[in-house]
């Protein structure tokens, strides 16, 4: 099931530190409120995605390997390859699949932008919210249509404008106040946000038919806000926003941020709004 950790260069290199370093190791501790946060999303996605019993899917930025596992259990005779930065991520998905006796899935640590797949090798290619950070995202989904049939399908799932995702904007605010968001050149999370902008890229890399699917779901950071507020103090961009401060505006924006999440406290746990475009698409 496993697969040997991939060697070759990485045009990614600042997100391969960030995604195999801190970013991997605090998503790997908190996996199941990862894999939980943006579940109705996930729903939405696969369904979307459609993956049949005899497709070979191919996952691009696949964390913890959810949506692979998924995938993987569609494609009762084919098989599903989860790609990644992250090896703590990888080795956590490893041992789910094997928990879950999954033999028709594999792993891989590499970078989709560059790594060498073998042309023609997949018959859909799916990345949930793991197509955002390419550093030439023209020559990523380039790469990856490389690996795909003529004809073969993509399905993203990535988020729309900043402004429409609550998550991210009342956490800014309460750690950041009215300083003015960060700016949006280069891989961030919102790169694909624009319609245009991300059919323009996959124009460019050669893919056609392309559509969008507006999906609004709440995201979930655990099940109080104690856990939530240890799930938002280690993601990067929170990371960020702190950087620079000195000791005491830093625990005066952690407390407004444990005033926001006690605020967005629900039935079962801590909910945010969120929007998020599925992206439809086939290899010319």
């Amino acid at each position: 099931m496993a697969e040997p950790q991939e060697a070759r260069a990485c045009a990614n290199a600042a997100q391969a530190a960030e995604w195999d370093g801190p970013a991997g190791a605090h998503r790997t501790r908190h996996a199941a409120v990862f894999d939980a946060e943006t579940r109705p999303h996930n729903e939405r996605f696969r369904t979307a995605a459609d993956v049949a019993a005899r497709d070979r899917v191919l996952d691009i930025g696949c964390g913890t390997g959810q949506t692979t596992r998924d995938a993987a259990r569609a494609a009762v005779a084919g098989s599903a390859l989860g790609i990644d930065l992250s090896a703590q991520m990888l080795d956590h998905a490893r041992r789910l699949s094997r928990e879950e006796g999954l033999a028709n899935v594999s792993f891989l640590q590499a970078d989709a932008q560059v790594h060498r797949f073998p042309a023609a090798s997949f018959d859909v290619g799916i990345s949930r919210f793991g197509t955002m950070f390419f550093a030439d995202p023209v020559a990523a989904f380039g790469n990856i249509g490389h690996a795909l049939v003529r004809g073969g399908r993509l399905v993203l799932m990535v988020w729309q404008a900043r402004d429409r995702n609550e998550w991210t904007t009342a956490i800014r605010e309460a750690l950041a106040g009215d300083n003015p968001p960060p700016p949006t050149d280069g891989p961030h999370p919102f790169s694909l946000a624009d319609p245009a902008v991300a059919e323009g890229i996959l124009t460019a890399a050669g893919f056609a038919g392309i559509s969008f699917t507006d999906v609004r779901e709440p995201v979930y950071y655990g099940p109080d806000p104690a856990v939530a507020f240890d799930v938002v103090r280690g993601l990067r961009s929170t990371r960020d926003l702190l950087t620079g401060l000195d000791a005491g505006e830093a625990e005066r924006a952690l407390d407004r941020l444990r005033v926001t999440l006690a605020a967005h406290r629900a039935a079962g746990g801590v909910f945010f709004d969120a929007r998020s475009w599925i992206i439809a698409a086939r290899r010319r």
